[in-house]
């Protein structure tokens, strides 16, 4: 059991670490991966950044996803095969009910992302984070938008999932990352002794905390290698 998302964040982080992997990206899944990246973001010292996905909903059941949009420029639309196959759905039907869940994409975007543009993943190694997945749907929706981005490699870092999915996850991205596999999973929130739900503001300001942090490590880097800089050219007048 983790103690709260944050712990969750630095156990995982530490197992990323390891990999020595160079120059990636972070990508958390909001608004409980928000918190977990952050940790993975900072042991790395890797830039943090969301994707944010917004499932459509099939006709009279909108629990089970016929296919989501994931953000982007423009936004990438991932169908559900077998479930749009169950349902019969022609591209008209298609056409009509994606464009229902367009305004709420847009409302996450605006929030968290306001008027900045999403980092580039091209030729990049993206790690994918979120605090859990019980059925890895969003995370495989995530991981093909991702690919259909020209990312060089993608990492799925989570937390907790069941084996079975952990083993569909392993088949859709480059390398998947689980610290545990409870074979009788139960509710994601079992295996966290704090797991409160997280508000847009909070999930934001994290990720405003994150980049400032970000920034002040880059401005140190820079300002150091200036120092050295001057020092040599100082010493060889």
């Amino acid at each position: 059991m983790f103690r709260d998302r944050q712990d969750a964040g630095q156990k995982l982080g530490a197992s990323l670490v390891r990999l020595q992997l160079q120059d990636p990206i972070v990508l958390a899944l909001p608004r409980g991966g928000v918190p977990i990246a952050a940790e993975v973001a900072k042991a790395l010292q890797a830039p943090m950044d969301l994707i944010i996905v917004r499932k459509v909903g099939a006709p009279g059941n909108p629990e089970l996803a016929v296919a989501a949009i994931v953000d982007g420029d423009p936004p990438d639309v991932v169908l559900n095969r077998e479930i749009v196959e169950a349902y019969a759905l022609d591209d008209s039907a298609l056409r009509s009910l994606i464009p229902q869940e367009r305004p709420e994409l847009e409302r996450r975007r605006a929030i968290f992302r306001g008027k900045d543009l999403p980092l580039s993943v091209s030729g990049k190694t993206v790690i994918v984070v979120d605090d859990g997945a019980a059925t890895g749907t969003t995370m495989k929706v995530a991981i093909r938008a991702l690919k259909r981005r020209s990312s060089r490699k993608i990492i799925v870092a989570l937390p907790v999932a069941p084996p079975e999915i952990v083993e569909e996850l392993a088949q859709e991205a480059d390398l998947t990352i689980c610290l545990s596999q409870p074979a009788r999973f139960r509710a994601l929130s079992y295996y966290y002794a704090s797991f409160p739900q997280l508000s847009d503001s909070e999930a934001l300001d994290m990720m405003t905390h994150v980049r400032g942090d970000r920034r002040t490590a880059i401005d140190r880097k820079s300002s150091g290698a200036n120092a050295a800089g001057k020092s040599r050219h100082e010493a060889g007048t």
